[in-house]
Parts: structure tokens; sequence; C-alpha cells
């Protein structure tokens, strides 16, 4: 490609539509991410506190929690947004839309989290936490004044890696019309074949994976204490 078709091509792009695909691409993503915050949060600290030696080790409910956890994590996210096509459209009131996609974007990033989160309490030096129980902590202090702040950093760089991984999710999403960049280098990249417009999506998607890394990974070392 040549300088004068490169800029015949940039000057042919619809950057209304664009803009209106990244701004869906960014909904996509920030939502789903505070979403699966918040739920895979508790449950990964539940997987962590109730494993094999740990402050309220319990086997049964350990296995069952965790057992559900990697169902989750192990259907594909295509296939999964298509067999919540149902709930979807129960809380959101529309199956396909980028605000629907909401919802399948959280159910499948939540258990990605989840694990992220037990991983990160689990690299706890235990005497920490023994040093914690000895002082006559309860569960709930341990869990909010030992385990979390203790874990931060971990934290903070499993939230950006499953931001980064929606972005990802959100592409897919694309393909079966949920909006976005995705959708964007789907509809006129691929089935009209303006190839230009798929290569924009696709380093639009790229600047923005760097940009969430960049700022993850900088949060991490403002968190990092050790």
């Amino acid at each position: 490609m040549d300088i004068n078709s490169l800029l015949t091509g940039f000057q042919d792009l619809n950057w209304s539509l664009i803009t209106t695909a990244s701004y869906e691409t960014l909904y996509m993503v920030f939502w789903p991410t505070v979403i699966a915050t918040l739920l895979g949060l508790p449950i990964g600290i539940l997987l962590a506190i109730t494993s094999k030696g740990h402050i309220l080790e319990n086997r049964a409910f350990n296995q069952t929690l965790g057992s559900i956890v990697n169902i989750l994590r192990s259907i594909p996210f295509i296939l999964l947004l298509i067999m919540l096509i149902p709930l979807t459209r129960k809380i959101m009131g529309i199956a396909i839309s980028y605000e629907a996609m909401i919802v399948p974007l959280s159910v499948g990033s939540a258990p990605f989290f989840a694990r992220l989160v037990e991983t990160a309490i689990n690299e706890i030096e235990r005497g920490v936490i023994e040093a914690s129980q000895a002082m006559g902590s309860n569960l709930q202090q341990i869990i909010f004044k030992v385990l979390i702040p203790e874990s931060l950093p971990g934290l903070v760089a499993g939230i950006t890696v499953t931001a980064v991984a929606l972005v990802g999710y959100t592409a897919m999403a694309g393909v079966i019309g949920g909006g976005g960049l995705g959708d964007m280098a789907y509809r006129y990249g691929f089935q009209r074949n303006q190839t230009f417009v798929m290569y924009v999506c696709i380093i639009l998607l790229v600047i923005l994976v760097q940009v969430i890394q960049s700022i993850g990974d900088w949060l991490t070392k403002k968190v990092n204490h050790r």
C-alpha cells in the first residue's frame, strides 16, 4: 500500500462510525471489568480461604465452587455468549446490543478474575496471616486488613489482565452484532471487503490494549509497598 492509497483510505473513512464503535468498545470493556471485579473478588477470596490449610478450610465447599468456576471458564466465550442470550434478553430487555453484551462479558470474565484473585491471595506469606490470628483478628479483619491489602498489587494486575482479555471478548461479541470495533471490522472490513477499515479497527484495539496495560502496570507499582 503506497502513501497515496493510505491517504485516500484515511479520507474515505467514516470517522463518525469509528468514534461510535470506539465508544461502544470502551463501554463493553469498562462496565464488565467493574462487574467482574465485584463478583470475582469475593469468589476468589472464598476459593483461597477455604483451600487446604487456610483459615477457613472446607474441602467440599472449595471443590464445589472451584468446579463451577472451572466450568464457566472452560466454555468458549462465543458459545457462552449465545448460550446466555435468553438471560441477557430477560435482564437487559434485548439480546444483541453493546449494552446487552455487559451480561455475557461479565459472566465470562468474573470466573477468570476469581482465579487471579485466588492466586494473588495464595502468594501471601502464611506467617503474616498467622500473626494476625495470634493478635486475635477475626475473619472479617483478616480479609479486609490483611488479605486484600497484602495482595493488592496482584489484584490490580489481575484487573488489568481481565480488562485486556475483555478487549478480545468484545471483538468476538462484534461478530454476532454486539457492536464496537469488532463489529465494525467484521461488517465493513470483512463482509464489505473494506480491508483498510479492518486494519484501522485492529490498530485501535491494539492501542486500547497498550493503554490499559500501561495504566495497570503503573497502578500495580504504585500500590506495591513491599
